[in-house]
């Protein structure tokens, strides 16, 4: 118990002597003041974890104690001592922010209670603190793991958006990250101090979808036993991630858009108008260009949301991250599964390289879950992993990654697509092909004959 240490602020020595003396008893560090102003400048110093303050005193009084203390530090708890001919006082204290008021004379027990009340409070505040520091190291940019250019600039965008107020759209197939980048860029905003809050459209109907957005008040419909809070309320001074927005029916859109524009709604039956401040992140997998044309989806709601858009490309477009996201998951799962597993053999990772990935990073992230689990060895092999993936891309004996051709016959066919791209751009003018390529007529002659290559762009 010596680490919480109490301040007393009172002008009668007797009070303090009695206080003192009772919680010193019981291992407290007890610091006192005379007045308010000395008081503050013990709390100035920042090394107390609660303050009892008497409430009439000369200099400065209790009220005037806890605004001063509220401005010094938010987080440190105020208990008020009061006369009982002061309760009005004591009421208004308490709207200043104070922690709790106690009368006169002091009941010792009730003392000791609002200090363990206290000592409560200062650890779920410690706690909520650490943790609030953990999920920021974790959803840090720079923790996400990637090596393309194509995730560099998705990283660079959401990190220029993320101390803006912008209400910022993520685009992209299911399982690619969208939420990951969510909270990126509410733990690299302001606003990382206050609560990220999450609905997930797709998985709610169109009534309960609106009373988890907006709440609702007791008696709205039936099963409504009791005022529920929205999840705006609960994002209030924080962010509300919209995941699946373009999953949200017409009806709700039409509150969801005056929600946005004014920071206002009415929780579902009701009448009294709720102010919030809330940054919107909003996410889906959807055409809402298309939705709108089929009358799906409001146009001026799509461009509320749409002020920053956030591409995020499918893993298939971005193969240079797989390696380093298996490598991640490896030591993950491996962790976490009490095993030793050093990586993948060759044919393994040729194997995931040429697979498509239609689930995306979540779907890679499962394969090898359950391949660490399965796996018998510290090499995870083709064993360890379902059967049935290899599904080449279109252009499959184009893709570096896809090691089923031979590398000759992988080169010829690049250069054959090559040359006959250019003579199609150039209509089968030799001379033109062969500037358009960097190189002489002779040698663009010499690989078509090379190559078999017809010029029926010439024939034509």
């Amino acid at each position: 118990m010596a680490d919480f240490n109490i301040l007393l602020i009172d002008d009668e020595p007797a009070q303090i002597i009695a206080i003192k003396a009772f919680l010193s008893r019981r291992n407290y560090k007890v610091l006192s003041a005379n007045s308010g102003p000395e008081g503050l400048s013990i709390v100035r110093e920042g090394n107390i974890d609660l303050v009892f303050t008497d409430f009439r005193m000369p200099e400065m009084n209790g009220l005037e104690v806890v605004q001063a203390v509220k401005e010094i530090n938010p987080q440190l708890p105020v208990v008020v001592i009061t006369a009982f001919s002061d309760t009005e006082d004591a009421v208004r204290v308490m709207k200043e922010g104070a922690f709790d008021y106690l009368p006169k004379p002091v009941n010792l027990d009730e003392l000791e209670a609002l200090v363990k009340k206290a000592k409560e409070l200062n650890y779920l505040v410690s706690e909520n603190k650490l943790l609030k520091e953990q999920l920021r190291d974790k959803y840090k940019f720079d923790t996400i793991i990637s090596q393309s250019g194509e995730m560099e600039e998705v990283l660079n965008t959401a990190g220029r958006v993320a101390k803006s107020k912008a209400t910022v759209l993520i685009r992209g197939e299911s399982g690619t990250g969208k939420e990951l980048i969510a909270k990126a860029i509410h733990f690299g905003s302001d606003r990382n101090q206050k609560a990220m809050v999450t609905v997930n459209c797709a998985a709610l109907s169109e009534n309960l979808l609106e009373s988890e957005l907006f709440g609702h008040e007791k008696g709205s419909f039936t099963g409504a036993t009791s005022q529920r809070i929205g999840r705006f309320e609960q994002a209030n001074g924080g962010t509300l991630f919209i995941d699946e927005i373009g999953d949200i029916a017409l009806q709700t859109q039409v509150k969801l858009l005056r929600a946005l524009q004014f920071g206002e709604f009415e929780r579902v039956g009701g009448s009294h108008t709720i102010k919030t401040d809330v940054r919107v992140i909003a996410a889906t997998n959807r055409n809402l260009e298309e939705m709108i044309k089929e009358g799906s989806f409001r146009e001026d709601l799509f461009y509320r949301i749409n002020v920053v858009t956030i591409g995020l490309p499918p893993l298939r477009e971005r193969k240079t991250d797989i390696p380093i996201l298996i490598r991640h998951f490896l030591d993950k799962y491996a962790n976490e599964n009490h095993k030793t597993i050093s990586g993948l053999s060759k044919e393994a990772q040729d194997y995931l390289m040429r697979h498509n990935f239609p689930g995306n990073v979540r779907e890679l992230e499962n394969l090898i879950e359950r391949a660490v689990v399965m796996a018998r060895e510290e090499i995870i092999t083709t064993s360890d992993l379902p059967s049935g993936l290899s599904v080449k891309t279109e252009n499959g004996v184009l893709d570096p990654y896809d090691f089923s051709t031979p590398y000759t016959e992988k080169v010829a066919e690049f250069e054959r697509t090559m040359i006959g791209k250019a003579l199609e751009l150039k209509h089968g003018n030799q001379s033109q092909t062969a500037n358009l390529l960097g190189i002489s007529e002779r040698h663009l002659r010499s690989r078509m004959q090379k190559l078999e290559i017809v010029n029926t762009q010439r024939l034509s």
